[in-house]
């Protein structure tokens, strides 16, 4: 910060707005005879802030390092040639032909070559339980945990939960284990303390710290978006770690970074206590997750659509679409309705209304305050058990959306090698990017490797086109893609609105 002196001083000594009495710090002190007529903003000062070394040697025996390793077909959709059977013809002993002669051994078969991920975690319960992301165990046959003093686990996967990508893991030592604790996220300001520990790169027990930025954002990952804002720094590897308050209670975990390169620019994001610890109680009483179902398809209700039908605040949802035999047909719930508060809670939108819904077991009763034809009512409906892969409550349906400007291909074996990728990469080859589009708008290269779109892996460029036409059919804003550029691998928020 530029540190002003002279004649600013002058000129406002001169003016009587400050006192001649010279703090020790450099600024002034206001004199007796000259109390303004209102306190500045601010808190007093702290002296000697003791730093968090003591926080982080309590809680850091208690956060683990978590490796994974998964099985991945090298020859499925890798381009390789193809000879018809018929070896080419080399001198005996050739170095050559015994690198064909290996290929033509294993042709016609799926060659799997393990792949490995790390990841992060912490110790919620003395028995072993883990809590981490679901990205860092999807797809995972063997799953490690490495604690703090470096002792080793074969971790068993309890349950995992892709809408909201927690998973909870179990290990056995045969003793107590060092744990830590939730807390309420719901009670920590922005502008809180924080500290994330984990396992970025392959450091395990790194210790970051910072504030808390926001509360509530989307990233449009999911119908169940509710994220904590950060700006301590968290990297790849940092995914499944826990976010610690003052007091060493988990108030998030560290799942994911904005950044135009792949490290951290003090812009993470955590899954907030208040949905970790439902979520968590229920896999590891189930396995799985149990969400309420409503069966609408909603959009929002804009300042325009709140104008026309005379409802005179823009905020709840307006209902596009009632599913047959659904709980909110069971209703008469109709087409048209104005959706207000749930349960006696105003909604402000559909993704409150998402999560409100989820949050209450099937078979529960519930009430809502809907606008119908000018007037509110009241209905009752008795909440449904989510289908598999349905939405609690679905945005718009209604088909539509522009080309976002970017051509794909195939990730051939031969598109692997130019990259300088390692063949365990799965993923879609952006050829090319139309200047001044949605996609270039975003952030996305030529060359970039799309290795998933949302939470949904990718591997064919059908694949990434449909999740973005389902993403524009249901009105977001924006997908995340998680890209592969120069060998690392961060977020782009492609735009779909209007460019």
């Amino acid at each position: 910060m530029r540190n002003v002196k002279g004649a600013g001083r002058k000129g406002l000594l001169a003016a009587g707005l400050l006192a001649t009495t010279v703090l020790a710090g450099g600024g002034f002190a206001w004199s007796a005879t000259e109390t303004p007529a209102t306190a500045p903003l601010g808190l007093a000062p702290v002296v000697n802030q003791a730093g968090f070394a003591d926080l982080a040697e309590k809680v850091r025996p208690a956060v683990v390092n978590i490796s994974t390793t998964e099985n991945v077909d090298q020859t499925a959709d890798q381009g390789m040639p193809n000879f018809q059977g018929q070896m080419p013809n080399f001198p005996p002993n050739s170095p050559m032909g015994q690198m064909f002669r290996h290929f033509f051994e294993g042709q016609g078969q799926g060659r799997m070559a393990p792949a490995h991920a790390l990841g992060s975690g912490f110790i919620v319960d003395p028995a072993g339980y883990v809590v981490t992301n679901n990205h860092v165990v999807d797809h995972a046959h063997q799953v490690k945990v490495t604690m703090n003093d470096g002792q080793s686990f074969t971790a068993k996967v309890v349950g995992r939960d892709e809408k909201t990508d927690l998973a909870l893991l179990k290990i056995e030592s045969g003793k107590p284990l060092p744990y830590v604790a939730f807390g309420d996220s719901g009670k920590e300001r922005v502008g809180d303390w924080v500290i994330a520990v984990g396992n970025p790169f392959g450091l395990g027990g790194t210790v970051t710290a910072g504030i808390v930025s926001a509360h509530d954002r989307d990233l449009n990952h999911g119908p169940y978006d509710d994220y904590l804002q950060i700006d301590a720094p968290i990297n790849p590897g940092n995914s499944g770690g826990p976010l610690f308050n003052q007091s060493g209670q988990v108030i998030g975990i560290d799942t994911a970074i904005y950044s135009p390169n792949g490290g951290s620019v003090g812009i993470g994001f955590a899954i907030p206590s208040s949905v970790a610890t439902k979520v968590v109680a229920q896999l590891r009483e189930h396995g799985k997750v149990e969400r309420g179902w409503l069966g609408i398809a909603m959009q929002p209700l804009t300042p325009a659509l709140a104008s026309a039908i005379g409802h005179p605040e823009a905020q709840g949802v307006i209902v596009n679409k009632v599913m047959a035999d659904s709980p909110a047909s069971k209703a008469d719930l109709q087409q048209g309705d104005v959706i207000t508060a749930f349960n006696g809670e105003a909604i402000k939108d559909a993704r409150e209304l998402a999560l409100q819904v989820a949050n209450v077991a099937g078979g529960s009763d519930a009430k809502l305050t809907i606008l119908r034809d000018g007037k509110q009512s009241i209905v009752n409906v008795e909440i449904g058990a989510q289908p598999v892969e349905q939405a609690a409550a679905q945005q718009d349906e209604s088909n539509g959306g522009a080309p976002v400007g970017m051509a794909l291909t195939s990730l051939t074996h031969d598109a692997q090698q130019q990259l300088g990728l390692d063949p365990s990469v799965k993923g879609v080859v952006v050829a090319r990017v139309t200047p001044g589009s949605k996609a270039d708008q975003s952030g996305v290269q030529s060359g970039d490797v799309i290795v998933r779109v949302g939470n949904d892996r990718v591997t064919s460029p059908s694949e990434v086109s449909a999740k973005i036409h389902a993403a524009e059919n249901d009105k977001k804003e924006a997908v995340p893609l998680l890209v592969m550029r120069d060998g690392s691998t961060y977020y782009l928020a492609l735009q779909l609105g209007k460019a």
